[in-house]
């Protein structure tokens, strides 16, 4: 990569996400919208979503004519520079269709398999999330940290469950040991947020189960660069460093 630094793909992720993510909300809020399922009849995609990747792709390509692409609702393109933007044009589906907060549009340009730049934007906060390589993470433009939590017992942890039924029943098994040992769970809907709501100390843990690319893209690197532990072997996780051993062996005990 000889041609952009970390901090302009950031600025281009940056742009574009609070673009299209802004337009995504007046289109929620002022259209009707169609909808169908896609792996199971709970895996909801709306017309929004496929318009977002869509308008995501056309002005990345405006830019970077020559860079890949790997998208949630199809959109698969080599690239010819090493650089492939990740794109999730609306995590959350479920939420924005129901019109409840955690959703968001979520883009990352990833190098040899790797997040370098990334940001996350939520139209109903109006908040902006990015990082880049070594330079931090920010939330519309202020620098943001994990949770100095000390203590396993009073952490707030979020999760996600699978669109699959017969894996909800080993997800909802393993919350049995972890919920006596934290303070609470929080199930928010969207994991790209879920990932920030760790960077900006909003949750001091989050853990998931089979996560897409796209899904943990950009929201991984915003909590790593804001000081997260981040794990990523099928099971992602990402928690503040003062509680990361303990959290990771209770997720071991649990089976999660």
């Amino acid at each position: 990569m000889t041609d952009i630094t970390v901090a302009e793909l950031r600025r281009i992720a940056e742009t574009i996400a609070a673009d299209v993510g802004r337009e995504a909300g007046e289109r929620r809020r002022s259209t009707s919208f169609t909808w169908t399922t896609k792996s199971s009849h709970t895996d909801v995609v709306t017309e929004i979503d496929t318009w977002a990747e869509e308008q995501v792709v056309a002005r990345i390509e405006a830019l970077r004519p020559n860079d890949g692409f790997l998208g949630e609702e199809g959109t698969n393109r080599p690239s010819e520079t090493g650089i492939t933007w990740v794109i999730d044009p609306i995590d959350g589906t479920t939420n924005l269709l129901y019109d409840l907060p955690g959703w968001s549009v979520s883009i990352a340009a990833s190098i040899d398999g790797q997040s370098h730049a990334g940001a996350v934007y939520d139209p109903v906060r109006s908040e902006l999330f990015s990082a880049s390589m070594g330079e931090g993470a920010t939330r519309n433009g202020d620098t943001i940290s994990t949770s100095p939590k000390t203590e396993l017992s009073s952490a707030l942890v979020g999760t996600g469950f699978s669109y699959q039924s017969v894996d909800r029943g080993p997800q909802a098994e393993a919350l049995r040991t972890i919920l006596p040992e934290i303070r609470d769970i929080r199930r928010n809907g969207g994991a790209a947020l879920d990932f920030c709501a760790v960077a900006s100390g909003r949750l001091d843990a989050y853990f998931e189960r089979n996560l897409a690319p796209w899904d943990s893209a950009a929201g991984s690197l915003i909590a790593s660069e804001a000081g997260a532990s981040v794990l990523d072997d099928g099971l992602s996780v990402a928690v503040a460093p003062g509680i990361a051993s303990s959290f990771i062996a209770l997720l071991e005990r649990a089976g999660a």
